[in-house]
């Protein structure tokens, strides 16, 4: 039998996995070469780091990671030595375009900031970008888009060169981290993009920790450039900066794509990927592990509120980005020693987020355009007239 070995932090992985192998969990930053010496099929998630170093001299065939980033993985080395490989492309995409949009709301709620009208770039346009495209333009934002090697591979001149999204009201990345060539992203957000940026603008960062070159951050913020700060991904994880943490509006673990439906998602693509490699027959599909939500519909008086304030109100019912601020915040009060550990406790103790996908608004005496915007970020949407 496969001996298969697995980050803890891969829901159900053992139970489905276990249709083709023996699954062993392990903590993702806790395995190492002697865990995975003996081992046919390794799953990580993004913590992982996959190379000549974890590997050399094992017997594993096939790596899968259930991320759609693969900056982890040395694809190269593992074509090299004849080992399988499949990522999650998409399959927590929605999750973190969903954060964003709670980020914006949440941000526009704070300082009475009304999202419609209002401009946003985009900074990446593949599976996530492209979705925060689709959902701001749904609650009245103007969108503009940059991504050089889509441009280039399209042709298309809905993609912009990125000084023409410095004047935006909002910024947004969503990039892969790379290193090199002409589309390095490694500090992409550096001193020089942050001084092009129109002042007051909200920035947001879900995409790598590396994008964005911290110090030069930070000496933004001192120097008042922005609106507000919205950030998930750190340079350093999981010892972040905390100083950095204490400047932004809302800092969060790294769990933008954290949702149930996107973490099954990606479980199934590499469980399927792995059964196609081996040439085995699946047994099970993302229907066999997802639960009922625990809010399938709920109604609104959009009467009793302001339109953002209904959106919102529908956002939080479903996730509150909020807590998620809170509960990061936590490591302020720990020893120096002790914030890594608490990072990589709040993703491993994430609690469950769906999607709003999976849950109706009802809305009372509602308005096409408040029915349509949330339509537009996902909801199934209902009017009672």
């Amino acid at each position: 039998m496969m001996k298969i070995i697995a980050d803890a932090n891969i829901p159900f992985v053992g139970e489905c996995f276990s249709s083709i192998g023996e699954v062993e969990v392990v903590a993702g930053r806790e395995i190492t070469p002697d865990i995975v010496a003996e081992a046919d099929v390794l799953l990580v998630r993004s913590i992982t780091p996959v190379g000549e170093d974890l590997l050399a001299g094992g017997k594993v065939r096939f790596v899968a990671t259930a991320t759609i980033g693969i900056d982890h993985i040395d694809v190269d080395f593992l074509r090299r030595h004849n080992i399988g490989f499949a990522s999650a492309p998409g399959s927590n995409a929605n999750s973190a375009a969903e954060y964003v949009i709670a980020g914006l709301l949440e941000i526009g709620q704070k300082y009475a900031l009304d999202l419609e009208g209002k401009s946003i770039g985009i900074i990446g346009v593949g599976n996530v970008g492209s979705r925060v495209a689709k959902k701001c333009a749904a609650l009245g934002m103007d969108v503009y888009l940059n991504d050089p090697p889509l441009q280039r591979q399209t042709g298309d001149a809905r993609y912009l060169p990125l000084k023409e999204l410095f004047n935006c009201d909002f910024i947004t990345l969503h990039t892969p981290l790379t290193f090199e060539g002409p589309d390095k992203t490694f500090h992409l957000a550096n001193e020089e993009f942050f001084k092009s940026l129109k002042k007051g603008c909200v920035f947001v960062n879900a995409s790598r920790g590396g994008v964005v070159d911290s110090a030069a951050l930070k000496a933004a913020i001192r120097s008042e450039r922005f609106g507000a700060v919205v950030l998930d991904v750190w340079e350093n994880e999981p010892d972040i900066d905390t100083d950095l943490l204490q400047m932004v509006d809302l800092g969060t673990p790294h769990i933008a794509g954290y949702s149930l439906d996107g973490k099954i998602a990606g479980m199934i693509m590499i469980y399927g990927a792995a059964c196609d490699y081996f040439s085995l027959e699946p047994k099970f599909g993302i229907e066999d592990f997802l639960p009922e939500p625990a809010v399938p519909e709920f109604t609104i008086n959009p009467d009793v509120a302001s339109e953002r304030e209904a959106i919102l109100s529908a956002v939080q019912k479903v996730y509150r980005i909020d807590r998620d601020d809170s509960g990061l915040r936590q490591i302020l009060d720990s020893p120096p020693n002790e914030g890594g550990r608490l990072f990589d406790g709040l993703r491993k103790n994430y609690p469950v987020r769906r999607e709003f996908q999976n849950t109706k608004v009802i809305i009372e005496d509602a308005s096409a355009n408040l029915a349509g915007k949330l339509a537009g970020i996902g909801f199934e949407v209902k009017s009672n007239k």
